[in-house]
């Protein structure tokens, strides 16, 4: 078994405000128009993988494994 094989199956727990962040934003976000308490729930979705920064640190992108359908 392949390390990317674990990797797959592996969940990660958001709570429901997490979950709530990312109902209700877009796939790509900029972080000047959060507020201070969204851009600590962003700073911990992307801690959990969920999001990730860009080069220039202004916006977070939703991972492509939890993009919106």
């Amino acid at each position: 078994m392949k390390i990317t094989h674990l990797l797959d199956d592996i969940t990660i727990i958001v709570n429901n405000e997490e979950r709530d962040f990312i109902n209700n934003h877009n796939s790509t976000i900029s972080l000047s128009s959060l507020n201070e308490h969204e851009k600590w729930t962003a700073q911990n979705l992307v801690r959990k993988g969920m999001y990730k920064l860009t080069n220039d640190n202004k916006n977070i992108i939703l991972t492509g494994r939890y993009a919106k359908q």
